[in-house]
């Protein structure tokens, strides 16, 4: 909201672009904002209070001018399973908790930090829940009976099983919401009116008049929608509840964090803003620590309605707040009507969510165009996220693609000998024919971390003919860790139980203090680690003898080199023109 203030985008000249945007994302946002609290376990005024209290939170609090917040489809999955086995009691006490954490994420700066979960992993776990979104509408949508079952085949087993039961009035109302739903946006006369609102008064409509038997809805499955507002109410807290529901209060602050500030991205993509992320995750987390205590659950940024609002000129928070504002408006005078809604209408709408969400061609894109690791990271999330749990789906996803990323990461860090070809400008440079006799170079290329090991004792163990000195150049190396600093320790250990001197050069900075920390500097000698190469090539000169005639010459430049810098040294841990 300051930000909004600072570019003067609440002058009067906005409102009313933001207040039809509102307007409009409030009544996409109806029958959506239902259709998530259904499907999640909860009451459908349960959804409407969610959007509300999360909507007007963001807008003033969150790092998009442009979020839109409430109950989404990613949420499903994890809040129905909480509402099972916990109640609705468990979802709101872990909704809580999850607020407190995102509040924490938010004020340790950590926005940046979640983004960089990889693609495919993103869109594994977003087609995965998808999927199950789609199959958990199948029996509103039919008119099949209830199932059980602990697991997601279990599941669809048993709704296999019932097909054939199916209701026709359920079914015929559904597809009849279905239709309405998808083909509304090509009619040119309906294509200002959302979709889902259209679908959601036809089948209403329909139901009310013609009071089709065995047709379910939120009158005779929750007795209707109560007007008027919730009161203020504290969950129950108990050290043992809150000690029982830290996994899943994490679970709902890391799907909560991602999915906002995917959405935020979203939005900046398509209005050209920007968006701040640490702030995003306080105003989410302020929102989800608000929610519970009006009678909703967890809430995040929504996309689709986040993009509804910009396509309909929102520009600042108050086309947020708008919204918020236009569902109080209907809840206050619509809460009545809301008794015929046929839950087959809004299974109808979850379909649509669900097919948007599993960005099948996306998915299809990745699988042809991906590297191979990739698409195994995206097929082992998404089968995850189907058939076991959505964390452990995102955990062994985010860690697959970890360990691939330090595979490549390993393979593209070289250690290699270096021989007069490749040093041949150097030498010139130096007037040097040659290198010295008994001297041989190695550089390494690349960061010198755990998964480099192998390669620079592969590379070491290749040296036939021991040389009097070996010169390793970091001049390339931009970090070094624990287990590099250990391996270059030893291997220079070995070195000199062989009588070989081995000279350091060209380390910057950073490696050179970590080295100076180990202890390497003081095993080779504090003189033994120079600035560049000519510094270590000047100090061959005395490790080196006798030298052939040819070599002369590289003995004076050197002496000269040595006498204009060595004795002039940088200290170790100052900076250098190598580094």
């Amino acid at each position: 909201m300051l930000e909004a203030h600072r570019a003067g985008l609440l002058g009067r000249q906005h409102w009313l672009r933001n207040l039809v945007a509102g307007i409009i994302v409030g009544v996409v946002a109806l029958p959506l904002a239902m259709a998530f609290a259904i499907a999640s376990g909860a009451k459908p005024e349960q959804g409407l209070y969610t959007a509300i209290v999360a909507g007007l939170v963001v807008s003033l609090c969150g790092g998009s001018r442009l979020q839109i917040a409430g109950p989404t489809g990613a949420f499903i999955v994890i809040l129905s399973g909480i509402t099972a086995r916990y109640g609705m009691a468990g979802l709101q006490l872990a909704t809580l908790m999850a607020g407190a954490m995102l509040l924490l994420f938010g004020l340790a700066r950590l926005g940046t930090v979640i983004k960089f979960i990889p693609d495919p992993v993103v869109v594994g776990f977003t087609s995965g829940i998808a999927v199950i979104i789609w199959v958990g509408q199948w029996k509103d949508f039919f008119g099949l009976p209830a199932v059980s079952g602990a697991h997601f085949h279990e599941k669809l087993w048993q709704l296999l099983q019932a097909l054939p039961h199916w209701h026709p009035a359920t079914t015929g109302v559904a597809l009849l919401a279905l239709l309405i739903t998808l083909l509304a946006p090509r009619v040119r006369l309906l294509q200002r009116v959302p979709g889902p609102l259209l679908a959601l008064l036809a089948a209403t409509t329909l139901q009310a008049v013609f009071e089709f038997h065995g047709v379910a809805t939120i009158g005779s499955a929750f007795g209707g929608i109560p007007r008027g507002l919730p009161p203020l109410t504290l969950p129950e807290i108990s050290l043992s509840a809150v000690i029982t529901l830290i996994g899943p209060a994490f679970t709902i602050a890391m799907l909560g964090a991602i999915e906002s500030l995917l959405s935020a991205v979203v939005a900046d993509g398509m209005a050209g803003t920007r968006h701040d992320a640490n702030q995003e995750l306080i105003g989410q987390g302020i929102a989800n620590l608000l929610t519970p205590l009006f009678g909703g659950f967890a809430a995040t940024g929504a996309i689709a309605r986040t993009a509804t609002n910009i396509r309909n000129g929102g520009s600042s928070p108050l086309a947020g707040i708008v919204h918020a504002l236009t569902l109080i408006a209907i809840l206050l005078v619509l809460a009545p009507l809301a008794v015929h809604i046929p839950l087959a209408a809004l299974a109808a709408i979850l379909f649509v969510v669900a097919w948007n969400m599993s960005e099948l061609p996306h998915f299809a894109q990745m699988m042809r165009r991906a590297p191979r690791a990739d698409v195994a990271v995206l097929l082992v999330t998404f089968t995850l996220t189907v058939f076991a749990d959505l964390v452990v789906a995102v955990n062994i996803g985010v860690i697959l693609a970890i360990l691939q990323f330090l595979r490549r990461m390993a393979a593209s860090v070289e250690v290699a000998q270096q021989g007069e070809p490749e040093l041949a400008q150097e030498l010139t440079r130096l007037g040097l024919p040659a290198l010295p006799p008994g001297v041989q170079v190695y550089a390494v290329e690349g960061p010198f971390f755990f998964g480099a090991v192998e390669n620079f004792e592969r590379a070491l163990a290749s040296i036939h003919a021991d040389p009097r000195v070996l010169i390793l150049r970091l001049k390339w190396v931009p970090f070094i860790d624990i287990t590099g600093l250990q391996a270059l320790e030893e291997a220079i250990h070995a070195l000199h139980k062989r009588g070989v001197r081995v000279i350091l050069s060209g380390a910057n900075t950073r490696v050179q203090s970590k080295l100076q920390r180990a202890g390497v500097l003081d095993q080779i000698g504090q003189e033994y680690c120079v600035a560049d190469f000519e510094a270590a090539l000047a100090l061959c000169a005395a490790q080196v003898a006798p030298l052939p005639v040819h070599a002369h010459a590289w003995l004076e430049a050197s002496r000269q080199y040595l006498a204009r810098h060595v004795r002039h040294a940088a200290p170790a841990g100052q900076e250098n023109d190598d580094a």
